[in-house]
């Protein structure tokens, strides 16, 4: 029987990087990494990777619609095949990195690592039974083990998900041709990601069931509302508080049927349907609970800092409760190698973690929002700033969208959390991430000479803002500038009169 220090079943982002973190930490460690399906997980094949080249995809045709610039495109011919070729390529060329450095790792330090294509179930707390690709089996001997089986789509009972007319983000890229129309189940990143993506192309109708009011309700109101209002204006059709009363397909179409609010009925009928109700874990056939391995009633495991109720055995990335992002799971397959080996040397915090919602306008996020810093009762203060003041937007002729710095109620406004909305927005939360995980003010942002004309300016307008001394002075533009304080879920304007020095 082989005997490995280290066993890490999973080779998306987690299990990846908790792979190659502890070929770093220990030169005698031997590491073995399994995975039953496709190399990167679906953090490139499914998920990050492949709906984020296509929303670039979409972002390149909506500027050759543009039509208030001097200037206007006709004529261009788009391809729904032609834009998954374009997906698969991203895929492809992306996989091959990863798997080109897992082949070079097996030739040169083969004594160390070794990857395995099967299915992998635990027989008890050290054992891995490993059904191969090729029909053959083995079972290894595990010091640790790293569970990194990832997720996929949640199916809905009644619902007839064919991955053809009714499909998942699984399935989207096997359709042949833009739908005329499409509708999509759920209201959370996924679905208003696909929604801007296929608003983008200009070739669908789309429909959006949102059971509540906002779409995405985690973040606040003033990011999705300019959300939203995009996409109305691009066509999406949002049925706001509406319940799912049935979907079937008719005659090759899909109809459904909703409750709304007021107590009546609507029944439509589109050519395709998109579910986006969330992710379940990867669990079935591995002999988790068997062995005791505690997991909740979600599939999540019950984890303290990666490691499970079973000392040796950890779990990360989508198995947790936790962010599914890939640059979180991604932290925490690192982390747990680190422990592992006995190389920790910071604990794992989710404070400072940047978030990037695909949308139209893209929005970033790093820290708590005001919904949140409501929820939990803290006095905070504020300072948005509108896009339009800013000269990177008026030259880009891109205006929509504003930034936000959200401190605490002191002399110190240490920077609890940033959301930025509009043009290049993920690219800006960098230096707030990184003040919020030092619980640092905002005088470095203030004081910081940013490039001229850029994006970032606005968050130094944000910062000046906050201490007394802006270029722009918020009260003579308060239709589109705020700088306000907040106790007790109480708003009170704080501009300044006398400038901080």
């Amino acid at each position: 029987m082989e005997k490995y220090d280290l066993v890490v079943i999973g080779a998306g982002p987690a299990g990846y990087a908790a792979t190659m973190r502890a070929l770093d930490l220990d030169a005698d460690a031997r590491v073995l990494l399994v995975e039953r399906g496709k190399i990167g997980g679906a953090g490139v094949w499914n998920g990050a990777l492949s709906s984020k080249t296509m929303w670039e995809l979409s972002k390149d045709i909506t500027k050759l619609g543009i039509r208030d610039r001097g200037y206007r495109v006709n004529d261009f011919a788009l391809s729904y095949k032609d834009i998954v070729h374009c997906i698969n390529e991203a895929v492809e060329e992306r996989t091959g990195h990863l798997v080109h450095q897992l082949r070079l790792l097996e030739q040169q330090v083969s004594k160390r690592f070794r990857l395995v294509q099967g299915f992998a179930r635990l027989q008890d707390a050290h054992q891995v039974h490993i059904q191969l690709a090729d029909g053959t089996q083995e079972v290894v001997q595990a010091a640790h083990i790293i569970l990194a089986m990832g997720s996929r789509p949640r199916y809905l009972p009644g619902i007839p998900i064919d991955e053809k007319t009714i499909v998942t983000s699984d399935g989207i890229h096997g359709w042949d041709d833009f739908p005329e129309s499409m509708v999509i189940l759920g209201a959370g990143v996924v679905g208003c990601e696909y929604a801007t993506i296929f608003a983008n192309f200009g070739r669908t109708c789309v429909h959006i069931i949102n059971k509540g009011e906002q779409l995405i309700p985690f973040e606040d109101e003033d990011i999705m509302h300019v959300v939203a209002q995009n996409l109305e204006e691009r066509g999406v059709v949002i049925h706001r508080n509406s319940q799912l009363q049935e979907m079937k397909v008719v005659d090759g179409k899909v109809q459904y049927t909703l409750s709304l609010a007021d107590g009546t009925t609507l029944t439509n009928t589109v050519e395709k349907a998109l579910i986006s109700v969330g992710r379940v874990t990867n669990l079935e056939g591995m002999g988790l609970r068997e062995i005791g391995l505690d997991i909740d009633a979600r599939g999540n495991f019950v984890i303290e800092d990666t490691q499970t109720n079973l000392p040796n055995i950890y779990a990360i990335g989508d198995l947790t409760a936790e962010i599914q992002l890939v640059n979180v799971a991604e932290m925490e397959g690192r982390h747990a190698s680190e422990r592992i080996f006995g190389r920790q040397r910071v604990a794992l915090s989710y404070d400072n973690i940047s978030t990037i919602m695909f949308l139209s306008p893209e929005v970033a996020g790093v820290g708590i929002n005001e919904k949140q810093a409501r929820q939990m009762g803290i006095p905070y203060r504020i300072a948005s700033y509108s896009y339009g003041y800013i000269p990177r937007a008026i030259a880009m002729r891109n205006s929509n969208g504003f930034f936000k710095l959200i401190v605490t109620d002191d002399d110190e406004m240490r920077l609890l959390g940033m959301r930025a909305v509009g043009a290049q927005a993920s690219s800006t939360i960098e230096a707030a991430a990184l003040l919020i995980a030092m619980k640092r003010g905002i005088d470095e942002l203030a004081n910081l000479i940013h490039p001229h004309p850029s994006i970032t300016e606005g968050i130094q307008e944000c910062a000046r803002m906050l201490k007394g001394n802006s270029i722009v002075k918020p009260h003579l533009f308060a239709a589109n500038i705020r700088c306000s304080r907040y106790v007790n879920g109480q708003c009170i304007d704080i501009i300044p009169k006398v400038a901080t020095p």
